[in-house]
């Protein structure tokens, strides 16, 4: 182990695009010597944040039910390059504590005795919604919203979501890593009291050049998917906010 470390530093990096990382999450990927990145951080366009010939680029990609690299075994890269001495960024898609596991990472830092600084990220829960014109709230419609993973259905013994209260809140619902499971997550919030006339908003791969969205209701969202042939990543939104006309968006 080298005499010097540094702090690892968790990066945000936004919704999908680029540019939209923050400037402090740029300056940090271009002061790191080690980068660990995600899948949908973005990966493919450090060249456009850093010189990345100067860097060792680590892909630690974790894709829904693929074959994917350990939480694990990221920990264990992390812990090994820092106390190497090296400059460790770590890249995530979005923000590292929203579904991002940077708790964990955190944790495992910690008990290696090696410090840490958190870069917070844009969403793509809030983000892709609001660039493609849809609010998750709104004066006199809607005071508040929740973000939730559609990763397990309703029902699934190691599910901790409770979809009847959400139908019962009255909030708008950003639901990420729910395209598998949209059919049952849109039976069980109407089997919770939600509207099955209640408006859904759709957006795949938002902020990137494949991005499309569309508009159903909530009782059509499985259909929906299956008919539009939608994938991941996806974001949708449910919700009387989802029934807002956008307006003229620019390209």
């Amino acid at each position: 182990m080298t005499s010097v470390t540094y702090p690892v530093t968790l990066i945000g990096g936004g919704p999908g695009a680029w540019d939209l990382i923050t400037v402090r999450g740029m300056r940090a990927l271009q002061d790191a010597e080690v980068i660990l990145a995600d899948h949908l951080g973005p990966t493919a366009q450090l060249e456009q944040l850093c010189d990345v010939s100067s860097k060792h680029i680590i892909d630690v990609s974790k894709l829904p039910y693929k074959k994917s690299i350990t939480q694990e075994k990221i920990n264990e890269l992390l812990i090994e390059h820092a106390t190497a001495g090296k400059k460790v960024a770590r890249l995530k898609g979005g923000d590292p504590f929203v579904f991002g596991r940077g708790f964990e990472e955190i944790q495992a830092l910690t008990k290696a005795n090696l410090t840490f600084e958190v870069i917070p990220g844009v969403t793509s829960a809030v983000a892709v919604p609001g660039l493609a014109g849809t609010p998750v709230t709104q004066r006199g419609i809607v005071h508040g919203f929740t973000v939730v993973s559609g990763h397990l259905p309703p029902g699934h013994p190691k599910s901790l979501v409770n979809w009847e209260a959400l139908a019962q809140s009255r909030a708008t619902l950003s639901v990420i890593m729910g395209v598998k499971n949209a059919a049952a997550i849109a039976d069980a919030l109407i089997d919770g009291g939600l509207p099955g006339t209640t408006p859904v908003a759709i957006i795949q791969e938002g902020t990137m050049d494949g991005e499309r969205s569309f508009r159903c209701q909530l009782q059509e969202l499985g259909a929906t998917m299956a008919e539009k042939d939608i994938t991941p990543p996806t974001v949708y939104v449910i919700g009387e906010v989802a029934g807002l006309t956008p307006g003229n968006r620019a390209n």
